[in-house]
């Protein structure tokens, strides 16, 4: 069983389930070590780990998943363990910080497989009866030995939506932030709608009512494993009385006086960008 992304109509990361074998032979590691992926570092340049089976032999480490192949090449993700001395050319690096250090398809994988990691971690005994739990042939299910329970990898959604208002954006401050501000979000509640969680999350923080809903791209966001789901509304009505206390903050900014924005890796940032964009174009269109 395979499900291929693809790039251009060129493919490029082909998804593995098990019981796939493990191919013998060069490899691409994506090894972690206390959540962060271990890589190589040369002249502050980084690069993923490469080799047979060799190149981990020495270090205690959990039993390799076969996550995929890119391009072709095998991908494996491991666990190393926690006090295990590291190769000097070797560094682990979280998530955050690797972001647009590798290229976009390899940071989609090391997301991927670290988030198989970790429901590899925490999938081990039923949440209902505690007996071990055992893989689900075709997928990275796992069901209880005794048949009480069955359970997948999570994929938890959530909203985050760009509020706009003519020339204007709004976003909100939570404390220990910062200079920093953000979008509006929320996860989605059972039996909810993702249009009904933007107009929900929007009215429960701020207090407005928003309109002319667009989606416009989702993000796999690996902390640990939800989906970002991006959207941007018009401001319709109301004034701010938000009536939960996420926010200590709420403003409109323009173009010109934008607060620190979120980390470039976050789908709030590109969110915004995208608004900048099209606010450039209308401003040459005048």
């Amino acid at each position: 069983m395979e499900n291929t992304d693809s790039v251009g109509g060129y493919k490029r990361f082909e998804r593995v389930y098990p019981p796939a074998a493990i191919p013998e032979g060069s490899v691409l590691w994506f090894p972690q070590q206390n959540n962060k992926l271990l890589v190589h570092v040369h002249d502050d340049k980084i690069s993923l780990l490469e080799g047979d089976a060799l190149l981990i032999a020495s270090l205690p480490h959990q039993s390799p998943l076969y996550i995929g192949r890119l391009n072709g090449q095998p991908c494996l993700a491991t666990i190393i363990d926690p006090d295990a001395s590291l190769p000097e050319d070797w560094k682990a690096i979280g998530l955050r910080e690797l972001y647009r250090r590798t290229t976009d398809i390899e940071y989609n994988i090391a997301s991927y497989a670290a988030q198989l990691i970790n429901w590899h971690r925490i999938s081990r005994y039923c949440p209902v009866c505690s007996a071990p739990m055992e893989p689900v042939p075709g997928g990275w299910g796992r069901r209880c030995t005794r048949g009480d329970y069955s359970g997948y990898p999570p994929v938890i959604p959530a909203i985050i939506v760009l509020i706009h208002d003519g020339d204007r954006i709004l976003m909100g401050h939570k404390p220990g932030w910062g200079d920093r501000y953000g979008l509006i979000a929320g996860f989605v509640e059972p039996g909810e709608m993702l249009e009904e969680c933007v107009e929900r999350e929007v009215k429960e923080e701020t207090g407005i009512a928003v309109t002319d809903l667009v989606y416009v791209t989702s993000q796999p966001w690996p902390f640990p494993s939800q989906l970002m789901i991006g959207y941007m509304a018009r401001y319709k009505e109301g004034t701010f009385q938000p009536t939960d206390d996420e926010l200590d903050d709420i403003r409109w900014f323009t173009r010109d006086n934008l607060p620190e924005l979120p980390p470039p890796s976050s789908l709030a940032y590109e969110l915004i960008t995208l608004w900048l964009k099209q606010q450039s174009v209308k401003e040459d269109a005048k």
